[in-house]
């Protein structure tokens, strides 16, 4: 699987690229850029760009000088902070208290990329943090808490591990358009009505952003939805979990 970059129109693209558990079973993974008012861009997500996909992003902003920052919306998507700080070296760093723990070498901005002065500095996105469930789960393998970003826009959402699309194109006969990552459960913060605090927010997020036309999920690929569809198939799938995260 090659990287790709896939232009959504409006100031969107999402880039496709590869990451492998143990060096060997590629699960994917994905950033975003977007074209800001100003004419300058962010990244939603690092990645290692190479190849064609970087010869694309380095002729849309200007050999990289355009990039104003990068928001790293995942507390546990680490591994290319570093390059990407390398590659973009005059761009703001935003992530979670995790990154800044973890990649200890970026210089990351003091605000972290969930706090509103960051949502306040893009306007031309909308943000949601999970509720419910850990945004950093004490569990390091528990990945289901993250910052969505929605672009209005391109009617793009950009979600890491969260929701959830098919892993491959061959299983969407046998699988729901969208699902809730499988952690979901055991990510719940140890709370009355976690789980029902996880689903109300979900389904809210189903209405509010109803008109999602492009999904790109890390680890999958990009679903294409129609009017309502998005938020048929989100409803559908908190539905179908709400019992058991509110038994929990």
């Amino acid at each position: 699987m090659s990287d790709k970059i896939h232009n959504l129109g409006s100031g969107f693209w999402n880039i496709r690229g590869s990451f492998r558990i143990g060096g060997v079973i590629n699960i994917g993974t994905q950033c975003s850029l977007v074209k800001l008012a100003s004419g300058r861009f962010v990244f939603l997500d690092s990645y290692a760009l190479t190849g064609e996909v970087r010869d694309e992003v380095m002729a849309l902003t200007n050999n990289g000088q355009d990039v104003e920052a990068v928001l790293n919306v995942h507390p546990f998507h680490t591994v290319y902070c570093a390059q990407m700080a390398k590659d973009f070296p005059q761009a703001i760093f935003y992530g979670s208290s995790r990154h800044h723990k973890k990649i200890p070498e970026v210089q990351w901005a003091t605000d972290l990329v969930e706090s509103n002065p960051v949502a306040k500095r893009y306007p031309e996105l909308k943000f949601s943090l999970s509720e419910g469930v850990h945004y950093i789960s004490p569990n390091e393998m528990l990945h289901a808490g993250s910052l969505l970003a929605y672009h209005p826009a391109s009617q793009s959402l950009h979600v890491d591990d969260t929701f959830m699309s098919p892993p491959m194109k061959l299983l969407e006969a046998v699988l729901p358009d969208l699902m809730l990552h499988p952690t979901t459960k055991k990510a719940l913060k140890n709370e009355p009505n976690a789980g029902k605090q996880y689903c109300d927010w979900a389904s809210n997020l189903a209405h509010e952003w109803r008109d999602v036309r492009n999904f790109c999920a890390a680890h999958s690929y990009i679903v294409k939805f129609k009017d309502g569809e998005f938020e048929r198939a989100l409803l559908k799938a908190i539905d179908k979990a709400r019992p058991k995260l509110e038994s929990a």
